[in-house]
């Protein structure tokens, strides 16, 4: 045997043995790296939120039927559309979404949906979820028909929107908190009950209107078995507040396809709400500070901002506790501060939270 042989046969075990060694380390490594994240890009979907698609109704709330199916056309070209029952059923059992999946949702039955998005989405086969008022099916000209809701399905999903589009936070005159509950929620479940008796069905989803709710609320929603569904935004996973799931407006100034391809592919935030504790304000109200948890290893929190306004507000950060400096006074109507943070291992794609607050008059009315 030649001297070489020899050194090779004497050496090849113990490089075998290292190499056996830094695999087994860099597993563990890898292991533990996969314990300490949650797996958000695993287990993560994006709700869109659209009202009209027509030329004659608010710029606000709208899209034209040419941005809507532009908008379609970047889906089925970029995204996986997903049923809003199969994404809330594989969140539930822990199983894989596919990545950037997509809900598509409207709030409100206008009839302009089945003239003019209907066709779109049957185009592309997209499944979609509309949250419809009842009381109010059948009664107006701008509102689908029992017929027509019928003539959209399986394409279509319908759930529940309350009974007549009322601010579910109004409280009557000398009305306790536990009154306010259990008439709110009667009306809840009269509209349920009315859409179990048309379709055959009862989802028990509620897009509360205008997208108010507050924690009393959005608990006692929960504990009669319903998911609720905000307009706040941000990303939806399995460790989400079902009572009030974000979704992203895509309609008005919200349609702009840049901006929302940035939010089409974003990652909800794994924050724990520290303070304040509730949605819902009072006139004269001063919000100083928001308080967040974000201990997520993936979120980039150095380059995390928060905006409000137009404007990006100050932050202190220590380990993953962020203090939002907000000095806001209170006032009457519906405003939210968005925060966002890159992902470290996705790039170019961003963590999302939004905080809502509603706030109603003096008199306790809360605008349209």
């Amino acid at each position: 045997m030649t001297v070489w042989k020899t050194l090779i046969l004497k050496t090849f075990p113990i490089i075998l043995i290292k190499i056996v060694l830094l695999y087994n380390i860099s597993a563990a490594a890898n292991a533990k790296s996969q314990s300490t994240n949650k797996p958000i890009n695993r287990h993560s979907f994006v709700i869109l939120q659209y009202h009209h698609v027509s030329t004659e109704t608010p710029n606000s709330t709208s899209v034209t039927p040419e941005t809507f199916e532009n908008h379609m056309a970047f889906l089925d070209e970029n995204y996986y559309v997903i049923d809003l029952a199969e994404a809330m059923t594989k969140l539930k059992n822990n199983e894989k979404l596919p990545d950037r999946s997509v809900v598509i949702t409207f709030d409100d039955g206008y009839t302009n949906i089945l003239e003019n998005a209907h066709p779109i989405l049957t185009k592309f086969g997209f499944p979609y979820t509309i949250f419809i008022n009842p009381a109010i099916i059948d009664e107006f000209s701008s509102q689908l028909t029992w017929a027509e809701v019928k003539q959209m399905q399986p394409l279509a999903t319908f759930a529940n929107h309350t009974l007549d589009h009322a601010h579910l936070l109004t409280k009557n005159q000398s009305e306790t908190t536990k009154q306010w509950i259990d008439r709110v929620m009667s009306d809840i479940n009269q509209a349920e009950e009315i859409l179990r008796e048309n379709l055959g069905y009862s989802k028990k989803w509620l897009a509360y209107p205008f997208g108010e709710f507050n924690t009393a609320l959005k608990t006692e929603l929960q504990t009669q078995g319903y998911i609720g569904f905000g307009q706040q935004s941000g990303g939806v996973t399995s460790f989400s507040d079902f009572g009030a799931l974000p979704r992203f407006p895509a309609a008005g100034n919200y349609a702009n396809l840049d901006s929302l391809e940035t939010k089409l592919n974003s990652f909800a935030m794994p924050v724990e709400l520290i303070h304040p504790t509730d949605t819902e304000f009072k006139v004269g109200d001063t919000l100083d500070k928001l308080k967040l948890q974000i201990d997520d290893k993936d979120v980039r929190l150095s380059a995390l901002t928060c905006y409000f306004k137009g404007g990006t507000l100050a932050l202190e950060i220590n380990g993953g506790e962020v203090i939002v400096q907000v000095n806001h006074d209170l006032k009457p109507g519906r405003e939210r501060i968005n925060c966002t943070a890159p992902s470290n291992a996705f790039g170019g794609r961003f963590y999302w939270y939004s905080f809502p607050m509603y706030t109603p008059t003096l008199e306790g009315v809360f605008l349209n």
